[in-house]
């Protein structure tokens, strides 16, 4: 008579984790600016995105995201999806068909990729925001800028890091937002990545026309101007407008670690 042999099988379940080194010490004698939310209303939440750290949060219908670019010239780069629906998420195609515009501007409308409206743009306190000029990968940096970077980590695994915390993967990520970079258009159709316009301080703010996930990667680039060569955190700041009450006043720092 055979003996009757029992497997017991485990399963173990990780949470994603970054390659990406968040935290990296900017110049010592660079200028950080805080600011305030963009537009008044009670405050919903307010995160310090660390430098070369991401973040993601739900923004509900009606809220106001405020991006503070601390340091000045700090990339932040940005998807958008659909919080109850994530297979209709950001395009860049329909937001710049539909305004017949290369930049994002204030009024401009951050359409999904069925043409309805996600975010729009409130406020803006530079000329132009930039949606064409990509993220970085460590693939790309490769082929711009030699295997020597090859070690150098970027936006995309940021962005693979913030989707999987929503089931969210790799057939997710779309052409994204870039705020606070400088991408020129030129006149013969070339663009280009330059110095910035921003400053310490400036803000974009845009509000949520329903339910929006939104993904942020603190760009960890090192190879360009993007990030001024000195990547320093972002500040975000949800506020609900329709409810009066002070916004947030904390002049060295916020209330809480970027979290999701």
């Amino acid at each position: 008579m055979s003996a009757l042999t029992m497997t017991t099988t485990t399963t173990t379940t990780t949470t994603a984790a970054s390659t990406v080194p968040v935290g990296a010490s900017h110049h010592p004698d660079t200028v950080l600016d805080w600011s305030d939310s963009l537009v008044e209303g009670r405050v919903v939440r307010d995160d310090v995105v660390e430098s070369r750290a991401s973040w993601s949060a739900v923004v509900a219908a009606g809220h106001v995201l405020t991006i503070v670019d601390v340091g000045g010239n700090q990339s932040g780069d940005c998807l958008l999806y659909d919080a109850h629906d994530p297979d209709e998420r950001y395009s860049v195609p329909d937001t710049l068909a539909w305004q017949g515009e290369a930049y994002v501007r204030t009024g401009t409308v951050l359409r999904s990729s069925e043409g309805r409206p996600l975010m729009t743009v409130v406020g803006n306190e530079i000329d132009r925001q930039d949606t064409i000029g990509g993220a970085c990968s460590k693939e790309s940096n490769t082929l711009r800028y030699g295997h020597h970077v090859m070690f150098h980590h970027a936006c995309r695994e940021n962005f693979l890091t913030e989707a999987a915390k929503h089931g969210l993967g790799l057939r997710d990520l779309v052409s994204n937002l870039n705020w606070f970079m400088n991408v020129p258009v030129e006149a013969d159709g070339a663009l280009g990545i330059v110095d910035g316009m921003s400053a310490p301080g400036r803000r974009v703010a845009v509000r949520a026309e329903r339910d929006v996930l939104v993904v942020v990667s603190n760009c960890p680039q090192m190879n360009n101007p993007c990030n001024d060569f000195n990547p320093t955190p972002l500040r975000m700041i949800v506020v609900d407008p329709a409810i009066s009450g002070a916004t947030s006043g904390a002049t060295s720092g916020a209330t809480s670690e970027a979290s999701a």
